[in-house]
């Protein structure tokens, strides 16, 4: 019999919605190390423990999110990024409450930094929360209503929030046509805003 590590992703992932956990091992054998050095270079002066933690709980909530991963839309790896984003800027925004750790950096496409964002000790306002979930789901309805042209690298860049770079290699794409398409994104976006407001 063909041991469970050895088989294609997409058979693990089918295996893994069914329940076996045998399978999700497997993903987790397969990931974690590229997930590893994802955390260390988007979160600057990270400790391995730090590392570790924030990778055991993406993986723990990629299992129980498992059935929500749509192949057509992106890779296992990158969706695995996006949890793992989400989840490191969620604990350490939770921690900075107790003990603020000021400021960290985060990088662009080209591995520089690309600037930073500072972590307010205080309590998140939450009317700010409800706002920011209201605009993301504005944003994912316009980016849904894109021509299908532009439709992909839009939610790629502006929901996942992947860098040029990895849109240019998931889709195929030369980075200057990345570019280009989510410029003309923005621009169709800005106008559907604009008539939604007129409304």
């Amino acid at each position: 019999m063909e041991p469970i590590g050895s088989k294609p992703t997409d058979e693990l992932i089918v295996l893994a919605r069914n329940g076996s956990g045998n399978a999700f091992t497997a993903l987790w054998d397969r990931h974690i190390g590229q997930l590893r050095g994802y955390i260390r270079g988007l979160v600057r002066n990270l400790n391995d423990v730090d590392v570790d933690d924030i990778c055991s709980r993406s993986f723990e909530k990629a299992f129980r999110q498992i059935e929500t991963f749509d192949s057509s839309r992106s890779q296992f790896a990158t969706w695995l990024k996006t949890i793992a984003r989400n989840t490191a800027f969620d604990i350490l925004e939770r921690e900075s409450r107790v003990h603020p750790r000021g400021r960290i950096e985060y990088i662009d496409e080209g591995e520089n930094v690309a600037g930073s964002l500072d972590i307010p000790s205080s309590n998140i306002n939450p009317l700010d929360s409800i706002i920011n979930d209201e605009i993301t789901a504005e944003k994912e309805k316009h980016v849904s209503r894109l021509p299908a042209i532009y439709r992909d690298v839009a939610w790629k860049r502006l929901i996942d929030g992947l860098s040029y770079k990895e849109i240019a290699e998931e889709l195929d794409l030369e980075l200057n046509t990345v570019r280009t398409r989510l410029r003309r994104a923005k621009g169709l976006i800005s106008k559907m805003a604009e008539e939604t407001d007129e409304e």
